[in-house]
């Protein structure tokens, strides 16, 4: 009975030391990229019965995956193919289920080959929740949307991003690029505007393999062709409007050759090729109702609802302001030296800017009554505070309240400038959550410094580096440089010949054409945050701080 027992710690030694063998073998196969010496591996591990654990199995089909894309010849590819299909058909038979990364790895060797080879991956895809428990990810589903992309199967392109959608799997760059090049191939003109606008959507700033796809379909015949001549421009400024500037999504305008070309935009916000003046594009009219509730919401959750209840129908009966001011953040600003405190002399002197800039409108100023309270036991500070408030230029939130909600639910409330330098990566900002935030604050938040008593208002840029689509048709679209100085950014100028010159004619007589004007467009964005002359020259306005007596 003893001799059993050794004989059997003996078999399992030796197994184990073949198995510790056969994974060092195949992981220098993985690290060289040894295509041969892995199948090689696997056959003798079949011939001599070694049992292969998911690592195993995950490792060769991850060595076949990387390799299959340099094979020259049908006749490799398709050997490959099939020996990826015996090892995933080995796995499961096993008893071991394939996870996202095997499915990954089989639907990229799946889908090179020569003939239905993208529905082979698809299969895959579209089964491995039900078969293996497995959800997919973005690259999941990459080998079968480019296999069908390459082949020009354009309907079966749509499915595989159908499902995505179905699945919550959201496409990016390279698979929005591929899908609007096989529609640009097949003809469907109608996808490639749905792709480019989902392109514009979904992608700030386009690689150089996405801008030359873009050129070759804005340079084809068909792209002459598609368009309408003649289309209602008061309904393609009122869509302008409601979706927040930059673009209208009412189809193709005009009719003719496009005219292509690499250019910069100047710090103002114009194009130096066609001369069209580039939008500062904010969230849409839906996506501010749904931000301010869900600002609200937040707030009365976290505060005495009847003391958010109160600023809201305060507010209602208060709603002409150009601006917002975080009144705490701007008399703290660099004050954390011996003799600092709140400055009130700081935010004085935001006030005092704004309301110059604003043709002497009053903002309004946020601040808790702790600071409100304090402040009035100084005689000069006493009159300042009633001056605002019988200007109706201060609220004062509650004890106990975070002031925080208050003037963010305000400036988006109202569509007005926020003047702080709050960066809001707070918790309870995150709250809001991630799609239209920081676009929101792009467009509306004002930074600040002072310098040696100096302040320096610091503007929202004049225009949005993201695609877009104007009112005459054509399409400004910004290549991913990655450099710091805006005006040195490539963009790909995209015109009609006619719009083109009707652009320049305005710009010579003087009548503007541009997408975004303040006298008519943005009407849910009030004037202090539409593009003017006054507030995009160089997105900055000083002023002199006065000197006030100390505050604690």
């Amino acid at each position: 009975m003893a001799t059993a027992a050794a004989a059997k710690k003996k078999t399992n030694k030796k197994n184990s030391s073949r198995e510790g063998q056969f994974r060092h073998a195949l992981d220098t196969c993985s690290k060289n990229g040894d295509l041969a010496g892995a199948l090689a591996l696997y056959e003798t591990a079949v011939a001599e019965d070694l049992r292969l654990s998911a690592y195993h199995f995950n490792s060769l089909l991850h060595i076949l995956s990387s390799s299959i894309d340099t094979l020259g010849d049908e006749t490799s590819t398709r050997s490959v193919v099939d020996a990826g299909s015996r090892i995933f058909d080995a796995m499961v038979a096993a008893g071991i289920a394939p996870n996202e990364a095997t499915v990954t790895s089989m639907a990229r060797i799946a889908a090179r080959r020569p003939d239905g080879g993208g529905d082979l991956a698809f299969d895959l895809v579209r089964t491995m929740g039900e078969k293996y428990g497995a959800t997919p990810r973005l690259r999941t589903y990459g080998p079968a949307l480019f296999a069908f992309c390459r082949g020009l199967e354009a309907e079966k392109a749509y499915d595989v991003e159908n499902h995505m959608v179905s699945t919550g799997v959201v496409p990016e760059e390279q698979e929005i690029a591929a899908l609007l090049e096989v529609s640009a191939k097949v003809g469907r003109e109608e996808k490639v505007y749905e792709y480019l606008h989902r392109l514009r959507s979904n992608v700030r700033h386009v690689t150089a393999t996405t801008a030359e796809i873009l050129e070759r379909w804005f340079r084809s015949k068909p792209a002459a062709e598609v368009g309408s001549s003649n289309w209602d421009s008061g309904r393609v400024k009122d869509a302008i409007l409601k979706n927040g500037g930059g673009w209208h999504g009412l189809g193709w305008l005009g009719k003719g050759t496009w005219e292509v070309n690499r250019a910069n935009v100047n710090a103002d916000g114009r194009c130096t090729s066609c001369r069209q003046q580039l939008a500062c594009v904010d969230i849409d009219q839906s996506e501010t109702k749904k931000f301010a509730e869900s600002v609200a919401s937040l707030a009365m959750e976290r505060e005495a609802m009847s003391n958010f209840k109160k600023f809201q129908d305060w507010l209602d009966d208060h709603d002409n302001y150009d601006a917002i001011v975080d009144g705490a953040n701007v008399a703290l600003y660099q004050q954390n030296f011996a003799d600092g405190g709140f400055s009130l002399s700081q935010l004085e002197a935001v006030v005092g800017e704004l309301s110059k800039r604003f043709e002497n409108k009053w903002p309004l100023v946020i601040l808790h009554s702790r600071r409100v309270q304090a402040l009035m036991e100084n005689p000069h500070n006493r009159q300042l505070l009633v001056t605002w408030k019988s200007k109706g230029a201060l609220y004062t939130t509650p004890s106990g309240s975070n002031d925080d909600w208050y003037w963010l639910y305000a400036a988006v409330r109202l569509g007005c400038w926020l003047v702080t330098n709050d960066e809001m990566r707070d918790h309870i900002f995150e709250l809001l959550g991630r799609s239209f935030f920081p676009k929101w604050k792009e467009r509306h938040q004002v930074r600040y410094n002072f310098f040696k008593g100096n302040l320096t208002l610091v503007m929202p840029p004049p225009y949005s580096t993201i695609i877009q689509e104007c009112e005459t048709g054509s399409w400004h679209v910004p290549l991913d440089d990655k450099c710091d100085d805006e005006k040195l950014r490539t963009w790909i100028c995209i015109t009609r010949h006619e719009s083109h010159q009707a652009s320049c004619k305005a710009d010579l007589t003087g009548h503007s054409v541009q997408t975004i004007t303040e006298s008519e467009d943005l009407p849910t964005i009030p004037g202090k945050c539409a593009n003017n002359s006054n507030s995009s020259s160089a997105g900055r306005v000083i002023g002199k701080r006065k000197e006030r007596p100390s505050t604690f």
